[in-house]
């Protein structure tokens, strides 16, 4: 079944699709997933007084001029509002996030290059490749017997609390147990922490540890990618929170010239109660004829 819609141009009809408009965007700014306001007033108490009524029998344009600064005053006051939204959440990325975050990356760039240091200064490979590790006391130099000695620590722990292990390549091994994953990791400390997961293969820990030491010149890399970013960021930030909104002259305009119209409907409507309230040359006054006789 098919529902047809008819209106009649220059009609009564268009203040009436204005009120259906008007609501629906009341209800669009309730129910959207964005939040374009945060507030929405009840349009359900616009009305039309006789006076415009009557505007509209005759064919007063101002009433039509007056719909249409209605419905772009609207929109021009909730692109403000957004404009005005964006602006405060650029003042708080200026103020507090952004430089938090170039302070934070500052202090990584300056952990990963003493780690660097740290880790060239206490690498010190035998004939296959292996830089001596401590594991609870005991030094070892052989690869297979520092990986054993990591297993047999990761059996002898008794609670998930992080435990001191040893010594590897100028860090500080710390061994823990993860509950939620059920594995156990290793955190080499220096200036930063470093961890890496442990798995059953004597060699694969070793070189697990190795590769997450390894890692750290791609890390400094990526945190300084990263911080001139961040700076690129704030700079456009910057820039951004200083401009106006760009149609704060044609808001201005509209809406003076609805307040016009508005006093000027206002002044047709006070008119024709005027007029129509006053008493008839046709109706004698009542106490004036009784004073006569």
């Amino acid at each position: 079944m098919d529902i047809y819609t008819y209106v009649t141009e220059n009609t009564f009809d268009s203040y009436l699709y204005q009120l259906v408009e008007g609501k629906q965007k009341f209800i669009g700014q309730i129910m959207t997933s964005k939040s374009p306001v945060r507030s929405a007033e009840d349009i359900d108490e616009t009305a039309l007084s006789y006076a415009e009524i009557k505007a509209l029998c005759t064919g007063n344009p101002h009433i039509k001029e007056k719909m249409d600064l209605d419905i772009d005053v609207q929109r021009l006051k909730l692109l403000k509002a957004n404009h005005l939204s964006q602006r405060y959440a650029l003042e708080d990325q200026i103020i507090k996030y952004l430089p938090q975050k170039i302070v934070s990356l500052e202090q990584r760039i300056e952990g990963y290059t003493a780690d660097i240091n740290r880790l060239k200064e206490n690498t010190h490979p035998n004939e296959d490749g292996f830089s001596p590790m401590e594991v609870e006391g005991t030094v070892y130099t052989d690869k297979k017997a520092a990986g054993s000695a990591i297993l047999a620590a990761c059996k002898a722990m008794t609670s998930p609390d992080p435990v001191p292990l040893g010594q590897y390549r100028g860090f500080a091994m710390e061994l823990s147990f993860e509950s939620f994953t059920k594995e156990f990791r290793i955190t080499l400390k220096g200036t930063l922490t470093h961890t890496t997961g442990l798995g059953t293969d004597i060699f694969g820990n070793i070189l697990r540890l190795d590769n997450v030491l390894g890692g750290m010149e791609e890390r400094l890399i990526a945190c300084r990618e990263q911080l001139e970013n961040v700076n690129v960021q704030l700079a456009n930030a910057k820039q951004e929170v200083e401009k106006p909104f760009p149609q704060e002259d044609e808001l201005k305009t509209k809406s003076a010239r609805l307040d016009e119209l508005n006093i000027l409907l206002n002044m047709d409507k006070r008119e024709s109660e005027i007029v129509e309230g006053e008493p008839s040359e046709e109706a004698p006054d009542r106490d004036g004829a009784a004073r006569e006789r």
